[in-house]
């Protein structure tokens, strides 16, 4: 049997409740301890903050360079601009040049020696009583050949017998050839005598046969025609009329 003494009121000893307290209090602390270590930490950092500072002192060296681009500025807008200088010239654009049309084929008059020589219109015959004079005109040489009276020429001119300058060639007479020309006629044409020997206002007097077109031949090669001025005392007379006859002999090919 045992004492009753030796426990307390509540059957447990008084040393046995204090180490249970105890470990009790260590066993709460751990568990505190370990909760703290991995539990995150709510507790809010410090932050930390910075002053940052700016300076308005300028900057020597950035002053230094900015006044002198300013003054560098106004001496380029105080000097006096140079003038402009000219453009070249814009080169012109030349077109390729074309071809030329061909020309149909000109008719050939063919005349011999003989023919050629009896179409000189200075030999031309006159009226008899103007032969005379022409020809007292001829020997002198200051006059030229015979001259018609008024009503002769358009408008009532006087007409004088040309004398070539310089005879057309038939590549000139026959390109105005009519297509049904006769093989044997001549034309007659009044021109006007202009500067440089030639004639103009060419008009059509005549023709053989009649209706054939050989004045109107005359009359549209005139214009290659170089003949002198007639000559009143020696002295050119530019202006006046003179006229203008054509034979045309076609001589077949051989």
């Amino acid at each position: 049997m045992y004492s009753a003494s030796r426990y307390s009121a509540h059957g447990t000893p008084p040393r046995r409740r204090g180490i249970a307290l105890l470990l009790a209090l260590v066993f709460h602390a751990l568990i505190l301890f370990v909760l703290l270590t991995l539990a995150p930490s709510i507790l809010p950092r410090e932050v930390e903050r910075r002053l940052l500072a700016f300076s308005l002192t300028p900057d020597p060296e950035a002053s230094k360079t900015e006044a002198g681009s300013k003054a560098q500025k106004r001496e380029e807008a105080a000097a006096p601009k140079a003038p402009a200088l000219p453009q070249p010239p814009k080169e012109k654009v030349i077109p390729p040049p074309t071809a030329p049309v061909p020309q149909p084929p000109l008719p050939i008059i063919t005349l011999t020696k003989e023919q050629f020589a009896a179409s000189d219109i200075a030999k031309l015959a006159a009226p008899p009583g103007e032969r005379a004079a022409g020809a007292s005109g001829a020997s002198t040489g200051k006059n030229s050949g015979t001259a018609y009276g008024p009503g002769q020429g358009p408008g009532g001119v006087r007409l004088y017998d040309a004398e070539w300058y310089r005879r057309p060639t038939n590549a000139e007479l026959s390109f105005y050839m009519p297509k049904d020309a006769p093989k044997v006629g001549w034309g007659l044409v009044a021109c006007q005598t202009i500067e440089k020997f030639r004639v103009d206002n060419c008009q059509v007097l005549d023709e053989s046969p009649r209706g054939s077109g050989l004045g109107r031949a005359v009359r549209q090669a005139a214009w290659q025609f170089m003949v002198l001025p007639p000559r009143i005392n020696g002295k050119p007379m530019v202006g006046e009329w003179v006229r203008i006859r054509i034979d045309y002999t076609q001589i077949p090919a051989q």
